[in-house]
C-alpha cells in the first residue's frame, strides 16, 4: 500500500500543475487572436471629434458667421421645461440641470467665419444648440450621438429647429 499512496502523493502535485498550466495557456490562446488595439475600444472616455459645419446660403454675409455652438448631454429645453413646469420647492434650476446631467459638462464651441468649428467631446448622446442671426435667424435643437473617433454635422437650413424672418 505504500506504493499507491506514493503515487497518489505524487499524481495530485502533477495534476494541479497540468491544470493551472492548461488555463494560462488558454488564456494566452485567447488573447494572441483578440484584435490589435482592441484594449483601446469601448474606453467610455476617450475623447472623440465633431467637426460641425454650416452649409450657409450666398445671401448671409460672411460678418454673421462667427457664432457660438454649445453642446448639452441632455436636452436643455426639455429639462428647462420639466423643471418650471413641476414644482420644486427650494431647488435652482442650475442645481436641477447639473443632476439631469449626471456629471458631464457641456461643451462651448465657435465656428468661425467659413462656418466650420471642431470640439472634442466623449462618446455619448448630446444636443447641439446653435443660432445664426441675420435677415432670417435660424436655431438648431440637433440630437448628435457620438460613437467613433471622428464625425462631421452639418448645420443646414433643412434642419434647423426654427426658422425667424426680421422686419
Amino acid at each position: 500500500m505504500k506504493i499507491t499512496n506514493i503515487y497518489h502523493g505524487l499524481a495530485i502535485p502533477v495534476l494541479r500543475a497540468g491544470l493551472v498550466f492548461i488555463l494560462i495557456g488558454a488564456g494566452w490562446l485567447i488573447y494572441k487572436r483578440l484584435p490589435e488595439g482592441a484594449s483601446e475600444l469601448n474606453l467610455p472616455n476617450a475623447a472623440a471629434t465633431l467637426q460641425i459645419v454650416l452649409d450657409h446660403a450666398p445671401d448671409n454675409s460672411a460678418s454673421s458667421l462667427d457664432i457660438p455652438v454649445e453642446l448639452y448631454p441632455v436636452d436643455i429645453v426639455a429639462v428647462r421645461h420639466e423643471f418650471f413646469t413641476e414644482p420644486r420647492a427650494g431647488k435652482r434650476f442650475e442645481d436641477f440641470l447639473k443632476e439631469r446631467m449626471r456629471g458631464r459638462s457641456p461643451i462651448s464651441g465657435q465656428l468661425d467665419k467659413q462656418g466650420r468649428g471642431t470640439v472634442v467631446l466623449t462618446p455619448g448622446n448630446w444636443w447641439l444648440h446653435a443660432k445664426l442671426t441675420g435677415d432670417e435667424d435660424l436655431e438648431w435643437r440637433l440630437p448628435v450621438s457620438i460613437t467613433g473617433a471622428k464625425q462631421t454635422v452639418e448645420l443646414t437650413a433643412q434642419n434647423a429647429y426654427t426658422r425667424t424672418k426680421s422686419f
